[in-house]
């Protein structure tokens, strides 16, 4: 199944320009003809933005424009999505995962989806397209061995699960589901749950989750601890969110999008065996859990990472293969593909 066939007027937002997912969903829009507007902080950005999408898809400069808009201010939003047929609402607010960092990001993913919403259905956008997390379907604690699907709902009240960061978007999508129960008239609501995010890079901005693999093939860590990532090549979810935008029976519906669980000993094996000499410093021994939980004491970044040390959540993407016939790309070649990007954009020597 394809994405349904473009009306030469199908305008489509996508908020928050500057990030890794957006600026690929910016770049498959653009190139099956969509006229695509995107919101950022600041219109500095908009000279970034555009260069790091003509890298992947060329001649579509016109068709991209630029509004100013904050997931913490109602300014800006209802500009942005008039005359829009469709939103995908990718931003996130920024922040840090540390406890003091938890308000910072909380309110403003509710209410900052909220907003978006607001301005979509008074708008009277055809279908809101949100991107939320495989933290929003996470099982309890007691149920861990089963496959996880959209059914699976994260208990908000388990604080210690995740980290604010990935909390905050289950937060926002409960609050998007409730809002469109009795606000969404027309507008409808489809949410896509990714895993972690790698693939290719546009440059060397904004990498988000990629710096994983940059970790790995930089050889920041001297093992490779025991953990794992259910994971998904940012062009599929890309080419995911248009499928949700378009298809009529994905009105109402949850999407999880991964590919395959690779440990990232696994991950190193592959950079490994496909890249040479240029993975030299990819670590090949097992870091001990408790060298990770010392180093996570001075590292923030490793200790939101510390609770997944062990732990193998299935999920399962079958309904986004049967119902919207997605068809994702191994897992294997998505982090060889996110690691020679990394190369080739400086990020990594």
């Amino acid at each position: 199944m394809n994405p349904s066939p473009l009306a030469p007027s199908s305008t489509v937002l996508v908020t928050g320009g500057t990030g890794f997912v957006a600026g690929w969903c910016i770049a498959e829009l653009l190139r099956r003809g969509y006229t695509v507007r995107t919101t950022v902080r600041s219109l500095s950005k908009e000279t970034g933005v555009r260069a790091s999408v003509a890298s992947v898809v060329a001649g579509a400069d016109d068709r991209l424009s630029f509004h100013v808009a904050d997931l913490t201010s109602d300014s800006g939003w209802d500009a942005a999505v008039a005359g829009c047929d469709y939103v995908l609402h990718v931003a996130s607010p920024l922040g840090n995962d540390s406890p003091s960092g938890t308000d910072a990001l909380l309110a403003p993913a509710r209410d900052g989806t909220l907003r978006v919403l607001r301005a979509a259905t008074r708008a009277g956008v055809k279908r809101v397209v949100m991107t939320s997390s495989l933290a929003a379907a996470t099982p309890s604690r007691s149920n861990e061995g089963a496959v996880a699907d959209e059914n699976v709902w994260t208990d908000l009240n388990d604080t210690g699960k995740t980290n604010a960061y990935r909390m905050s978007k289950a937060i926002a999508e409960r609050a998007a589901w409730d809002f469109m129960k009795d606000h969404g008239g027309e507008t409808t609501l489809s949410t896509v749950l990714p895993g972690a995010v790698f693939g290719p890079v546009m440059g060397s901005q904004n990498l988000g989750s990629v710096l994983v693999i940059g970790r790995i093939l930089g050889g920041k860590l001297p093992g490779n601890p025991r953990i794992g990532f259910s994971i998904v090549d940012v062009r599929d979810l890309a080419d995911l969110h248009v499928r949700a935008m378009t298809a009529p029976e994905a009105a109402g519906q949850r999407f999880i999008a991964i590919r395959d669980f690779m440990w990232m000993a696994d991950i190193a094996g592959e950079l490994r065996a496909r890249l040479g000499e240029q993975a030299r410093k990819v670590p090949t021994r097992t870091l001990p859990d408790f060298v990770l939980r010392l180093a996570a004491v001075f590292d923030k970044a490793l200790h939101n990472v510390t609770p997944l040390l062990g732990r193998k959540l299935s999920f399962s993407s079958a309904k986004a293969q049967q119902v919207l016939g997605w068809a994702p790309r191994p897992a294997k070649a998505t982090v060889v593909d996110c690691a020679r990007s990394l190369i080739e954009a400086g990020v990594v020597a």
